[in-house]
């Protein structure tokens, strides 16, 4: 077990590492750290709230994966400067890809599973998608976006609206789409398949997401009162595409 500030240190270093290795330029290194500092700030401030002062081995598995994710979003800033960074970013994000497999593992066989570990388990899976949406959007269009917006739209609706704070029952066919998207998008990224193939991947992924929040948001439409017939107001909450 490790305290959460020494674990969001370890991993701001190692990013830093990662970058020095990545040859990235001072542009892109910026962007690589300020997503990373974004999400340091933001997973210290969950433990706070939830009251938790030591991460779990999952826990450490899953901000590798993030820290990864910052460091193929300096890769992806690269590329919008001209950079040809496909060789190094497919690579990385297959990595990404297969820890994510490793931490829900990692977390029911240690014992250590958690609603804060789900949650940053699912923010790690949102940021990489998100940053994999804006690459493949230069060649695939811009409505490839909404791949990875889709989840932060989400939040800002649960924030204004009470009764989407309500907590989502444990769903792993989200953690099944969440997988599938980020597989689709490293295989556009790639450029490997024909045009024809990657976009019905990419739709199939645009489907299986709509289908994913569409379900969760009915759910929570259809409990939206409580026994009084009054609106439930219960502390803000985002969906946990978690562990």
């Amino acid at each position: 077990m490790v305290g959460v500030r020494r674990g969001l240190a370890v991993c701001l270093v190692g990013l830093v590492v990662l970058l020095a290795v990545l040859h990235v330029g001072p542009a892109a290194g910026a962007v690589g750290l300020g997503c990373a500092v974004v999400l340091a700030v933001a997973a210290g401030r969950r433990a706070t709230a939830d009251g938790v002062a030591l991460l779990g081995p999952a826990d450490l598995v899953t901000l590798t994966r993030a820290t990864l994710a910052c460091g193929i979003a300096a890769l992806v800033a690269e590329a919008f400067a001209g950079a040809d960074v496909v060789g190094v970013l497919v690579p990385l994000t297959v990595v990404a890809l297969a820890l994510d497999l490793v931490d829900g593992r990692v977390a029911r066989r240690t014992g250590t599973a958690s609603a804060y570990g789900g949650r940053l388990d699912g923010e790690a899976d949102a940021f990489l998608i998100l940053v994999l949406s804006v690459l493949v959007a230069r060649e695939d269009g811009a409505w490839v976006l909404g791949l990875g917006v889709i989840r932060y739209a989400y939040a800002v609706a649960a924030r204004l609206l009470p009764w989407m704070q309500r907590p989502l029952p444990p769903r792993y066919w989200r953690k099944v789409v969440a997988a599938y998207v980020g597989v689709a998008l490293a295989l556009a990224a790639s450029g490997l398949a024909p045009a024809v193939t990657t976009y019905a991947v990419l739709v199939v992924a645009a489907l299986l997401l709509a289908e994913s929040f569409g379900w969760d948001v009915v759910w929570l439409w259809r409990r939206r009162l409580n026994r009084a017939g009054t609106a439930d107001v219960l502390p803000a909450k985002v969906l946990e595409h978690g562990r």
